[in-house]
């Protein structure tokens, strides 16, 4: 497991997008599409990149 994770929104958490994976994407710290955020790698991190999966991009640092 890397020590950090980069994490990209690269599609909208608009109205499509269920109102608990919305509150996950903010969660994280994305805001915004093409927003980057770093975050400590641990089990609680993946498993919210794991219910959004479809809406980001992952980067192990």
């Amino acid at each position: 497991m890397a020590d950090k994770l980069r994490i990209k929104l690269v599609r909208s958490c608009g109205p499509a997008v269920k109102k608990d994976q919305t509150a996950t994407c903010r969660a994280l710290g994305l805001r915004k599409i093409n927003a980057v955020v770093e975050q400590p790698d641990n089990p609680s991190i993946r498993g919210m990149i794991f219910k959004v999966k479809h809406l980001v991009e992952v980067e192990e640092i």
